[in-house]
């Protein structure tokens, strides 16, 4: 049953209340703003992946009518992005708005053109000539840790950005006292976010020296401080406004070079100017995500308990470390929660991360964990197969039991509460996992491959200090909310958190009203705006928003919801303890008596001069700031695959995701963001891949050559609840947007691995292509 969008019941399938005015084509994204007077960009971007900035000759560009100006970093001096969070060891490689002396990754913006029209802009970009020295290009992360080839930045004496070790206990020693070692090595691929709206940002200078601007961001009070560090323009004269923004995923964190550059021209321009960018650009020049290379080891007792893990994780960085850490975000993050669901106490695990000439790495759904998880995941199937054990078994012998929790790991996650084994226990019921084992053999005897991937996870979620801090990534993640009742009873909140897609408009305005005991329907939520909206430190990322946002809305109603029932009881002359209230209206608890409205208690506060004389603060606003502790949220995906392996050709039969987010605010929220994860990591398994060629120019720059999963690739996901309900976060609620993501592609991967077992195959590198495993078949022969 699903909820009518006036009632507000936590818990309830609630109809997303944004979803009428997105699906009629009345959204309003950054593509549809525009302003009187308006100029379009387009960028002018290196055609090399390594080379000299020589000269830039904008003549003939110029002189096409039309073309307003062309602008390189000589006429746009500015500060380069800065990165701010801080890791000891790092070495930063800030990029720079325009190229300056060299480029360094295919696409690399070296100039604007500014035209009365986003196709003379294009037209006028092509006409700039640009001399380049082209240089020996850096393309695999392992040998440029190692020191082979050049280097990207003169004032370093190598590529190396990080190099560091996280060590629990004694894993040599266990290593030593192990029954049985298994080794592993994953390749992991580099793919992106690919959201359905890519970058854009419209800069429109006033007379006064303030600066608006639009632009399609997940994190405007992050964006507006980015952008005061880089153009010098105080932050106070900076507003940014987040429109409807078509999915991000992490891409749309990080400020980026074009912006900055928009806001640069903007100004020295004086007039307004936008830029949108099409899919070949997002494809070329928007930060990718996820390429780690990782060799790991596991030490094992003879019945099958881990006594110890050891790893060395480099991380590909890109051409720069873009703003965030990102050049070590992957490698480092994978580090942290490599043990994951395990009782490993013993553990080693070396991270490098290394330039290349590419384009930047920056967040994507999952940083980090993804490529670790499955690397761990595939070694823990190659272990059973060795000890000829059964993988589930295998790992629940080694699960965390909930009797466990709050349980630290070797790492220092303290995981708050948890269903590790309840949660892989309902995954092998779904996917009915013991008669799909009873079939396998006969199945291969009829020459059909089908195999079963399990992959149980732990999340880090709803980021505040604590938890970034349990992952040893330090910045501030924490926000102030703030809730206002109108005079005509209607709510209004305001976070600074804007929404992807994600459903805020409903899951945020269900908390508020439940608080109030108001209807949902007159609870209206703004975000996005950094004049009219508390600052958020971090924005829309990392699973925090039911979190962090929701936790400071439950703390900011809960002290309104104690005015409204103060004045209700003025106006009842009753006593507030008495007051109970149910959709919008306020009574005296017992025989039914008379009852005031919100609208009521509203008008009151406002415009009742005896109310004001007789309550200290009668007015109808409250505030609340919310840095939360650390939770983690945890789940199995299982996943049914069919394999021909003469073909190559893997068909995904069955996807059964099991998910435990502690207190569910909305279930059919908590299934769409599932779903929507559960997408992305299938195509990480199997479609997804950037490609270079040994000139370091990009080969997958459209959507012919890069590949994302259809709806025809993905068969109908089943999905079970487990709950076990923080016992520190507001309410129990903990976050859950990037588990799909995280789990899929070892569950796809080792479904592969295990359809493939009896031709003694491995699964080593993502993703899985049919060229691979019709390699490895003819291998096997």
């Amino acid at each position: 049953m699903t909820a009518a969008p006036g009632q507000a019941p936590l818990g309830e399938r609630v109809e997303r209340v944004e979803d009428d005015r997105l699906l009629t084509g009345r959204g309003r994204f950054l593509a549809d703003v525009s302003v009187v007077g308006m100029l379009h960009a387009a960028f002018v971007r290196s055609p090399h992946a390594h080379a000299r900035l020589c000269a830039i000759d904008p003549d003939a560009a110029r002189r096409l009518p039309g073309v307003i100006a062309v602008l390189g970093a000589a006429e746009l001096p500015h500060a380069p992005l800065l990165d701010t969070v801080a890791v000891a060891g790092l070495r930063k490689t800030p990029q720079p708005a325009l190229a300056t002396e060299r480029v360094r990754f295919h696409g690399e913006p070296v100039a604007i053109v500014v035209a009365e029209s986003r196709h003379l802009a294009e037209d006028g970009a092509e006409l700039v000539a640009v001399d380049y020295e082209p240089l020996k290009p850096v393309l695999d992360a392992e040998a440029s840790a190692a020191g082979d080839g050049p280097r990207l930045f003169e004032e370093l004496d190598g590529n190396v950005l990080y190099r560091g070790t996280v060590q629990a206990g004694d894993p040599d020693g266990a290593f030593a006292a192990a029954d049985r070692v298994v080794a592993a090595r994953y390749v992991g691929n580099r793919y992106a976010a690919v959201p359905m709206e890519t970058r854009g940002c419209l800069a429109a200078p006033s007379p006064d020296g303030e600066m608006t601007v639009w632009c399609s961001t997940q994190g405007p009070h992050l964006l507006r401080r980015r952008l005061a560090q880089t153009t010098g323009i105080r932050e106070g004269h900076l507003r940014v406004i987040a429109p409807d923004v078509g999915g991000g995923f992490g891409l749309k964190i990080p400020a980026h070079a074009e912006e900055v550059a928009v806001v640069l021209a903007a100004r020295a321009l004086g007039r307004s100017v936008r830029w949108v960018e099409d899919r070949v650009e997002n494809l070329l020049a928007a930060p990718h995500a996820k390429q780690q290379s990782i060799d790991s080891e596991l030490a094992l007792a003879a019945d099958g308990e881990f006594l110890a893990l050891r790893a060395r994780i480099v991380g590909d960085a890109g051409a720069y470390s873009h703003n965030s850490a990102s050049a070590l975000i992957e490698p480092y993050l994978a580090a942290g929660l490599m043990p994951g669901v395990y009782k490993i106490r013993n553990y080693r695990c070396e991270i490098v991360a290394a330039l290349t000439n590419k384009s930047p790495i920056a967040p994507y759904r999952g940083v980090g964990w993804t490529a670790g998880h499955t690397a761990r995941e595939l070694l823990i199937e190659r272990a059973a197969r060795e000890l000829a054990c059964d993988p589930a078994s295998l790992r629940r012998r080694n699960m965390v039991a909930r009797e466990e929790f709050p349980y630290e790991s070797c790492t220092g996650m303290v995981y708050d509460s948890g269903s590790f084994c309840e949660s892989l226990d309902r995954a092998l019921e779904l996917v009915g996992y013991g008669r799909l084992r009873a079939r396998q053999p006969a199945a291969r005897k009829a020459g059909r491959s089908v195999g079963i991937g399990i992959s149980p996870y732990v999340e880090p979620t709803g980021w505040g200090s604590e938890g970034a801090g349990q992952s040893t990534w330090s910045f501030a993640s924490h926000d102030a909310v703030r809730i206002e009742v109108e005079p005509s009873g209607e709510v209004t909140v305001a976070v600074g958190s804007p929404s992807q897609g994600q459903g805020h408009a409903t899951s945020l305005a269900q908390i508020v009203a439940r608080q109030l005991d108001a209807a949902m329907n007159a609870v209206h939520v703004r975000a996005g705006d950094t004049d009219a909206t508390p600052v958020s430190t971090a924005g829309t990322r990392a699973s925090r928003t039911a979190v962090v946002v929701g936790g400071a809305l439950s703390m900011a109603a809960a002290e309104l919801r104690s005015k409204l029932d103060s004045i209700a009881a003025y106006l009842l002359e009753a006593a507030p303890e008495d007051i109970v209230a149910a959709e919008g209206s306020f009574g005296v608890a017992g025989p039914a008596g008379r009852v005031v409205t919100l609208a009521e208690i509203a008008a009151a506060a406002y415009f009742d001069p005896a109310l004001r004389a007789s309550i200290d603060d009668p007015a109808l606003t409250s505030s609340a700031f919310y840095d939360p502790p650390a939770s983690y949220s945890n789940g199995c995906v299982a996943a049914v695959v069919e394999v021909d392996a003469e073909l190559g050709e893997v068909e995904l039969r069955r996807l059964i995701a099991v998910e435990d987010c502690g207190t569910m605010l909305n279930p059919m929220l908590v299934e769409g963001q599932l779903c929507g994860a559960l997408a992305q990591g299938v195509g990480g398994a199997l479609l997804e891949q950037m490609r270079y060629d040994a000139r370091g120019l990009l080969e997958t720059a459209d959507m012919r050559t890069y590949k994302v999963p259809k709806a025809t690739d993905l068969p109908p996901i089943e999905i079970g609840h487990e709950c076990s309900p923080s016992p520190f976060t507001v309410g129990g609620v903990k976050g859950m947007g990037e588990s799909g993501a995280i789990a899929a592609p070892a569950a796809v991967a080792n479904a592969v691995a295990d359809a493939l077992s009896h031709l003694g195959v491995q699964i080593e590198r993502l993703p899985i292509d049919p060229d691979q495993i019709a390699t490895v078949k003819k291998g096997a022969h």
